[in-house]
């Protein structure tokens, strides 16, 4: 087993290399370290992102349900590595057609980070997927209201809000 003074180098030469667009460098490189290091979340978690960025969703599972799982021998995840890792799970989940597990996953996701926008964008998308188009075009006009900077779009933030809540009605 390495020293973590080691690991830590280790892992800061492949989040480098991944930054250079070395990326299919850094993917090995991170294998390697995460076969040292099977119970470190952020090791974990940095696979997982390295197997995405090059495309490789059903492999990064994995390494994000590790990553998430938690209560390893390493590191534990940052709340912004936490909620990168939920983001990139729910996201790959969608990718790979498992509507169901991403919608359970962003849902408890948009629970632990009520204020993250690209997490309740990501939902709206599984929530769609899963032919639940109301919900997810509720959610959307919810975050369109709350987060948009035109002006035309916030004039009307009371109507977005109020229609949000059932697109059917009739008046």
């Amino acid at each position: 087993m390495e020293h973590d003074e080691d690991r830590d180098v280790r892992l800061a030469e492949a989040v480098a290399l991944r930054g250079q667009g070395h990326r299919e460098e850094a993917r090995e490189r991170l294998v390697a370290l995460a076969a040292r290091h099977p119970e470190d979340a952020e090791v974990a978690y940095q696979t997982a992102w390295a197997h995405d960025v090059l495309g490789l969703e059903k492999e990064a599972v994995p390494y994000y349900e590790r990553a998430l799982a938690g209560g390893g021998a390493g590191p534990g995840l940052t709340p912004e590595d936490r909620r990168g890792a939920l983001l990139g799970l729910g996201s790959t989940y969608r990718v790979l057609g498992r509507y169901d597990d991403s919608v359970a996953l962003l849902s408890g996701a948009v629970e632990e980070f009520p204020e993250e926008g690209s997490l309740r964008t990501f939902l709206a998308m599984a929530l769609y997927n899963t032919g639940r188009h109301h919900e997810s075009t509720r959610l959307l006009l919810r975050l369109l209201a709350a987060t948009s900077d035109d002006p035309s779009v916030r004039t009307y933030r009371k109507a977005i809000e109020h229609y949000a809540e059932d697109l059917d009605a009739i008046e």
